[in-house]
């Protein structure tokens, strides 16, 4: 009797045991569960935060935000510009003018820099400062790439902008280098290819070719402009128009044709 009234008591202790295992078991479950709920709840909102610019239909989503944009303007010396054979010299600085007063109408970030401006590649072209007064301008100690600077890192990641838009000369050094480690770093990085210029045609292309094989995306300039605008219906609209002109000479032509045909439109309604 003694012997069968243990065996029960152990055989409860065993069903005891388990069905604490099992509401643990259970009990671990839903914090698990709970807690990736939590996670991806502020994932959503916090990703809902960043893409402001992505509309309710979708569009966007793919494209520049210029919350999160910043755009890195790298070596545009004189010095350097002589070098230059992959682009006209007065194009590149159009460019480069263009996306400092494009950064200026929207409120986005420009960090400038130059690795020695008073040595044999001469000083920064001054419309970069010109046009967007609130750039950040950090000197290098002679560093090739911008990325090896302790400052220059510090100046873009206190902007708390994950995007990164770069431009400079060369192309192949001067932007390349930072690029490659932004992007390891887990920055989304562009490569604004005709604000940029290298020593020869080969160079270029070659330089294309590790930016994508990186995941690097290169850009033009009026793209850039484009996207980060989005719309005409906004007070800005008669500056983006400018700028459209810069980078597309051409585009000149569209303009005076519309504000010729509105004239005459409005000759004709005072008759």
């Amino acid at each position: 009797m003694m012997t069968m009234m243990k065996q029960w008591n152990r055989r409860r202790r065993h069903q005891l045991l388990a069905l604490a295992m099992g509401a643990l078991a259970a009990l671990l479950a839903v914090s698990v569960i709970w807690a990736q709920h939590i996670a991806m709840a502020q994932t959503a909102q916090g990703e809902s935060t960043a893409r402001s610019s992505v509309l309710s239909t979708g569009g966007g989503q793919a494209l520049l935000d210029p919350s999160d944009t910043v755009i890195l303007l790298l070596d545009h010396q004189s010095g350097l510009f002589q070098t230059v054979k992959d682009i006209s010299v007065a194009e590149l600085r159009a460019n480069t003018a263009a996306l400092a007063k494009a950064a200026t109408l929207l409120n986005i970030p420009v960090i400038t820099t130059a690795s020695e401006p008073n040595g044999p590649n001469g000083p920064l072209m001054p419309e970069i400062h010109q046009l967007a007064p609130h750039a950040v301008y950090v000197p290098r100690k002679g560093e090739i790439s911008a990325w090896d600077n302790e400052d220059f890192v510090k100046a873009v990641r206190a902007t708390g902008r994950r995007t990164l838009i770069m431009a400079g000369v060369w192309t192949s050094v001067c932007v390349m280098f930072p690029a490659l480690d932004a992007k390891a770093a887990g920055f989304k990085v562009y490569a604004v290819i005709d604000a940029s210029g290298d020593p020869s045609e080969l160079t270029s292309r070659t330089t294309l070719a590790r930016f994508t094989q990186a995941g690097v995306v290169p850009i033009s300039t009026n793209a850039v402009i484009s996207e980060i605008f989005r719309t005409w219906n906004r007070p800005e609209a008669a500056e983006l128009g400018k700028l459209l002109t810069i980078v597309a000479p051409n585009y000149t032509a569209v303009i005076e044709s519309f504000q010729k045909a509105q004239e005459v439109i409005k000759a004709k309604e005072k008759k």
